[in-house]
């Protein structure tokens, strides 16, 4: 530390804060990739990074948006459900004649609107977000079977530009829209007023309202753009599927994003986000995930050995932002 210090003072020189406040996260993935790739030929291959890159684009759509609400001091643990609830019903309208992209706007407005609804809930009800979120997923995880009726519905060539399109001819689009999502949420976190507003209320939501700052309007807001996120994050997975099908969403992809957002350095009392750490968060969890699959580790351990990555980026993360 003090040689960085040093070499800061003669020549100006300094990480880029992204860089230095996640070095830890940083680590463990280059540990983890380093690890895989000696033991994985197929690891660093492009078919291999494209389609992990394809894996974590949903994830990291709905992770930009609870970054922006856990910033504030809020929780949505019905983002994964909202997901599920928007890729059977896209799949529904499709099957039932409508225009493949007015369903696909059809599912981020019903998304836009479950989020509303928690947020009203959680804002002029008051009840703890946690509890009123896990409410909404569980209903909504019962809704999803019911939108399907427990079966696979293939949506046939729809939606293909999307779900296996790419741009420039290299790129994929989902990956496109996961990265447009994540600079976008974390421009209005780092440069708006109200990126500073949920910042505020995340530290001191009674300080917040007593400085003017519109703490329910906010909130409603950061909850309504997280249901819209979850619902465009339930047409790429119908996209990328080319079905809606039982299971997919709900609380596993939940759990991760929630993960995701938390190794990233979010606290969960608010007051504190980084869109930079997020990102690795979501990119570290793919990785992982894929060097298992790929290493063949027995699928007994696969939990084991995530829990345990992820419990040591979390305590490498909590090391590195204690005060010396």
């Amino acid at each position: 530390m003090t040689a960085l210090t040093a070499l800061r003072g003669r020549t100006g020189f300094a990480l880029p804060p992204g860089v230095s406040r996640h070095a830890g996260l940083l680590t463990v993935l280059l540990v983890v990739g380093a690890f895989t790739a000696v033991n994985s030929e197929v690891f660093l291959t492009g078919p291999n990074l494209l389609n992990v890159s394809q894996q974590i684009a949903v994830v990291a759509v709905l992770a930009a948006g609870l970054t922006l609400l856990m910033t504030a001091g809020g929780i949505d643990f019905s983002l994964g459900a909202i997901a599920a609830v928007t890729h059977g019903v896209v799949a529904q309208l499709i099957v039932g004649g409508l225009d493949e992209w007015t369903a696909a706007a059809l599912a981020l407005a019903l998304g836009a609107g479950i989020g509303l609804v928690n947020g009203i809930v959680v804002t002029r009800l008051k009840v703890v977000p946690f509890v009123a979120t896990l409410a909404t997923s569980t209903v909504l995880d019962g809704a999803a079977l019911l939108i399907i009726d427990g079966k696979s519905i293939s949506i046939g060539e729809h939606l293909a530009p999307l779900g296996f399109g790419e741009v420039a001819g290299a790129v994929p689009a989902l990956v496109v829209i996961a990265v447009i999502v994540c600079a976008v949420a974390a421009l209005v976190l780092r440069w708006t007023a109200f990126g500073r507003n949920a910042f505020a209320i995340g530290g001191n939501e009674d300080a917040a309202r007593l400085a003017g700052i519109p703490v329910v309007r906010t909130k409603l807001l950061l909850y309504t753009l997280g249901g819209m996120l979850a619902g465009l994050g339930g047409v790429m997975l119908v996209s990328r599927l080319g079905a809606a099908s039982p299971g997919t969403g709900g609380l596993h992809l939940e759990l991760t994003v929630v993960a995701a957002v938390v190794i990233g350095g979010t606290a969960l009392h608010g007051g504190s986000g980084t869109l930079v750490g997020t990102v690795l968060g979501v990119v570290l969890l793919g990785v992982v995930a894929n060097s298992i699959n790929l290493l063949q580790i027995n699928s007994h351990y696969q939990n084991v050995a995530l829990g345990a990555v992820l419990l040591v980026a979390a305590i490498t993360n909590h090391l590195r932002g204690r005060p010396h």
